[in-house]
């Protein structure tokens, strides 16, 4: 169940890196796809939840399918969690200064690398996700707030409860999130820490080439750097 509440929480923060270069994918834009929250009037509470909602009724439909067919996982995902993700915002925050320094061909590079490798690592997981163990709070914050932190509780398969909280920025498309955080643990500031590190040590390209080899995105701090 830990790896299903990452795999959630990761590839809404991997989203918002991979719009950053690109319109969301034809599949978020299909028929039947969630409208932005600006024009369904959704608040923060309810981009969430109908989101999750909207993911989850399909995965119950039929698992299996979505099991033996990880394309089927990757429209899911573009479909209900793509349109509510503040891309650019979330993509500057988590590369800081390393975003302004990189060339355009970087930046898509580097997008493109660490959300196939979200989708890799974490997609299969996120196919066991039910929603008997997920519970969203409300939201009481101001009505005109710009910032607003949507909470909500994990239930793990032996009972634990892990609060998993989203923050959402008010934006003219309606309320996107840029942020997840498990136990009190910023996913913005854990990857801007460790790919930070990490390009000091070894260059943007060098972090660029071990997310495009497979490598997991919170594996890449473990690892002492080496100039390539």
């Amino acid at each position: 169940m830990r790896h299903a509440t990452v795999a959630l929480a990761t590839l809404w923060l991997g989203l918002g890196l991979a719009g950053a270069q690109a319109q969301a994918p034809p599949a978020a834009q299909a028929e039947g796809a969630p409208a932005a929250s600006a024009a369904s009037g959704e608040g923060p509470t309810e981009v969430v939840q109908n989101a999750a909602q909207g993911m989850l009724g399909e995965l119950d439909k039929d698992r299996d399918a979505f099991r033996r067919d990880p394309e089927k996982v990757r429209q899911l995902i573009d479909k209900y969690l793509l349109p509510h993700f503040d891309t650019q915002y979330s993509a500057t925050l988590v590369l800081g200064r390393h975003w302004r320094t990189a060339t355009p061909e970087q930046r898509k590079r580097f997008v493109d690398a660490f959300y196939q490798s979200l989708l890799n690592n974490y997609g299969s997981a996120l196919v066991e996700f039910t929603a008997e163990r997920l519970k969203i709070y409300p939201n009481k914050a101001d009505p005109d707030a710009k910032l607003v932190t949507v909470r909500t509780e994990v239930k793990r398969a032996n009972g634990d409860r892990v609060a998993v909280n989203y923050y959402l920025r008010r934006t003219p498309q309606g309320w996107k999130a840029w942020d997840v955080v498990i136990d009190g643990i910023s996913y913005v500031n854990s990857y801007r820490t460790d790919f930070g590190e990490q390009i000091e040590a070894q260059g943007l390209d060098a972090v660029i080439k071990r997310l495009e080899s497979g490598e997991r995105p919170e594996a890449i701090g473990r690892q002492a750097g080496r100039k390539s």
